[in-house]
């Protein structure tokens, strides 16, 4: 069956795609590995992603695009069947990777990893793509690091991942890329490409942009003001710590969507930054106009799905000093399977200067007492 899958070509070893990579041969699967960049590939051959794809010896005769989707397989150096490619490349370079290799038969079916749908799609079509063996995807998942170091096998484990097959997909490329993710242990979810990229522009693209416009205050910020940095500002500033180049990529593969929701949301900061004005000058009935907007931010805050998706549930935050040293968060953890209470979420804080900080475990309302005493008992300070 098609969905069966046994050797995948990986065509670009970042972060997402040596983090399928792994994912896949954890799973078994043969997995080849293709990128411009030698040292990215050497390095994640040697992190066990794969090995390295030699096209020569892959090569099949240029078919006409009409007879790709009845191309019974794509053999490899071994004689393995290459199933699947999977194009972990930036979305300007898809359609041409794409046309590539589906001229040279490299393989019987094909995805794409980007989180831009619609312009890769549009021009996959125009080039003459055979878009019954292509399924367009994106797994929601990543990190503020970049390149095959940073890759790992359960990146995308419960990750939301968008397919948007085109209706000139056959069930069977449907099926492979299904697969893919199931492989990976995504949560598949299929969406029309247009709805995807103004989904994505909202919960991730333009907040991007928005967290590197904050960020970018503090280039020039004194070190006083660096001095007194917390955790809300690393919060809203982590993911514009994030490649430049592979943004630009992204955001200009989805502007206008991109661009629609920056609009509003400066709308709302311009609004507030007038009533911060007017509230400055004496005017106390500023205080509604940025009382709505916090409200409306929580509000929609509440929205984020949980772990396990739905609304989020309210959970009880116990804070632990912890010293920095080797062993501390799993003395922590022990504690909490002592007692048998179950860690929704953790953060740590480091205190600036000291060698400590301060772990905060998220757990159910009911648990909190109960993590709480042992802690106490077993000398641990807890605020």
């Amino acid at each position: 069956m098609a969905s069966e899958l046994r050797t995948v070509l990986v065509v670009g070893t970042g972060l997402i795609g040596t983090s399928i990579a792994l994912a896949l041969r954890q799973r078994g699967l043969r997995v080849l590995l293709a990128d411009h960049d030698q040292g990215a590939v050497r390095l994640a051959r040697e992190l066990g992603a794969g090995e390295e794809w030699h096209p020569e010896t892959h090569a099949r005769e240029e078919q006409h695009p009409e007879t790709h989707a009845q191309a019974a397989s794509a053999s490899g150096e071994s004689g393995e069947t290459i199933d699947l490619a999977v194009l972990a490349v930036p979305p300007a370079l898809i359609a041409g990777e794409l046309l590539a290799l589906q001229r040279n038969g490299t393989a019987t079916f094909y995805t794409d990893v980007a989180s831009v749908k619609v312009e890769p799609i549009e021009r996959a079509a125009q080039l003459g793509c055979d878009m019954s063996t292509y399924v367009a995807s994106h797994p929601l998942a990543g990190r503020e690091k970049s390149g095959p170091g940073a890759a790992r096998a359960e990146l995308f484990l419960g990750r939301p991942w968008a397919l948007c097959p085109t209706p000139d997909a056959t069930p069977e490329a449907r099926a492979a890329v299904l697969r893919l993710v199931e492989l990976c242990g995504g949560n598949p979810i299929e969406v029309d490409a247009a709805e995807h990229d103004q989904a994505v522009a909202v919960v991730s693209h333009a907040p991007h942009v928005a967290a590197s416009a904050v960020a970018a205050r503090l280039a020039d910020a004194s070190d006083i003001a660096l001095g007194l940095a917390g955790q809300g500002v690393r919060d809203v500033t982590r993911i514009a710590g994030s490649d430049p180049g592979l943004w630009l990529g992204i955001l200009s593969g989805n502007a206008t969507p991109v661009a629609e929701v920056l609009e509003a949301v400066s709308h709302d900061l311009a609004e507030a930054a007038t009533a911060l004005r007017a509230l400055a000058d004496g005017d106390g009935t500023a205080t509604q106009e940025l009382t709505q907007l916090l409200k409306r931010g929580v509000a929609g805050h509440g929205r984020i799905p949980g772990k396990h998706g739905g609304p989020a549930p309210a959970y009880v935050v116990v804070q632990v000093v912890v010293g920095d040293r080797p062993g501390q968060l799993a003395r922590l953890f022990q504690i909490c399977d002592e007692v048998g209470v179950n860690v929704e979420d953790v953060r740590l804080e480091h205190a600036p200067g000291l060698p400590l900080g301060i772990a905060e475990v998220s757990v159910q309302p009911d648990a909190a007492a109960v993590l709480t005493k042992a802690l106490h008992e077993r000398g641990w300070q807890v605020p």
